[in-house]
């Protein structure tokens, strides 16, 4: 009898997260369609904070000044104390396409304490923008290895311009063709939906607030009204941050989407584990309890299914069958969406273990390192 409550409470689980949490397994909020078109272009200038990039940053660089834009468009590149040539090729990607005129490359200086170097990478390049003539409406917040198909811009102004969003924001396409990126990245996709469904971060009057840190279209008085990125300074998982802060001041909108792809290369697992064990646990606020809810969580709707249909008996083993095919179903949409078999649909609940195992890695790292990390850094304290 008691199983049978345990697989009960995993098929509820389910049920609640179909039917009931934004609908996010469908995968279904993309920039599909034509927003409507501004009478005016408005000035952007993107912001690109890049350590170490001289591998990626050329493709990145390339892509924002080869912008299909009728506005203005201006690029400022934060080269944060690279140990590689990231800014000559940076510059050598802007004069290829004779656009160097175009491309302001800055000498990140080390962040001061309370900064993680991102943010603080990011603050000296908004800073320099906002100095620009013509002085920017909005600024484009990307990454050194994202890649924007030609009318990604034109269609961020025209869906924030059209909504009057004060943030809009892409989650770029990740890297999927090794094996470990094609069993784990799908999944990540799906578990960042499932935490932020876009539909509730969509709609003004939820609490829910999300971004995607690889592109992000960001209104420069907004910003300005809502502290700057001064006020999410020490913050490891910046673009939901920010997304929170600039929430409080008007709408936001975050979708899928294909114009948008992250060229950042996952050969094996200890890559992933990294990218995943650098926020992992500043998700869960730093918290053990937190922690410690989360695996029992995650391992309650996402283990025990499986367990009790390979080896429960009656009920309990009909419960977790049920559970698991539900399971494998929801994470359909998104596999198809990086043009992955279905077949990996049941492996999910293996795929959630390693997560598991990721996040409970993350607490660790942590502990061990006495504070978060980013590009080998760990912040000054206060």
């Amino acid at each position: 009898m008691g199983y049978a409550i345990i697989a009960a409470a995993a098929l509820a689980g389910w049920f609640y997260l179909i039917a009931a949490r934004g609908a996010f397994w469908l995968a279904s909020v993309r920039d599909d369609g034509c927003p409507l078109l501004p009478t005016a272009w408005p000035a952007v200038i993107a912001v690109v904070a890049a350590r170490d990039e001289a591998g990626c940053i050329a493709e990145s660089i390339g892509s924002l000044l080869g912008q299909d834009y009728p506005g203005a468009l201006s690029v400022v590149v934060v080269d944060d104390q690279s140990s590689d040539a990231t800014a000559a090729v940076a510059l050598r990607a802007a004069k290829t396409r004779g656009a160097s005129d175009r491309l302001t490359i800055v000498a990140g200086q080390a962040p001061p304490a309370g900064w993680m170097g991102k943010t603080w990478a990011q603050q000296q390049g908004i800073e320099l923008a906002q100095r620009q003539s013509p002085a920017p409406s909005y600024l484009l917040l990307t990454d050194a290895d994202i890649v924007h198909a030609p009318d990604t811009l034109a269609w961020l102004v025209a869906r924030a311009q059209s909504t009057g969003s004060v943030l809009t924001s892409l989650i770029a396409k990740l890297h999927c063709e090794s094996f470990a990126e094609r069993a784990l990245i799908p999944a990540f996709v799906f578990f960042f939906q499932m935490l932020y469904p876009f539909r509730w971060v969509n709609e003004p009057e939820r609490p829910t607030a999300a971004a995607a840190g690889g592109c992000m279209l960001v209104r420069c008085d907004v910003l300005a009204q809502a502290g700057g990125i001064a006020a999410i300074a020490g913050a490891v998982i910046d673009d939901c941050a920010l997304a929170a802060r600039l929430k409080a001041c008007g709408p936001i909108w975050l979708g899928l989407t294909e114009r948008v792809r992250s060229i950042r290369a996952y050969p094996g697992l200890a890559e992933i584990r990294q990218m995943v064990t650098r926020s992992a646990y500043a998700q869960l606020k730093y918290s053990p309890i937190l922690l410690a809810g989360t695996i029992a969580g995650l391992a309650l709707v996402y283990v025990t299914p499986v367990l009790f249909a390979l080896f429960g008996r009656g009920g309990a083993q009909e419960l977790g069958l049920a559970a698991w095919l539900l399971m494998s179903v929801s994470f359909g949409p998104t596999l198809r969406f990086y043009r992955m078999s279905l077949l990996w649909g049941p492996a999910l609940p293996a795929i959630a273990l390693v997560y598991i195992a990721f996040t409970i890695d993350a607490a660790y790292q942590h502990a061990r390192r006495g504070g978060a990390v980013w590009k080998g850094r760990v912040p000054l304290k206060t």
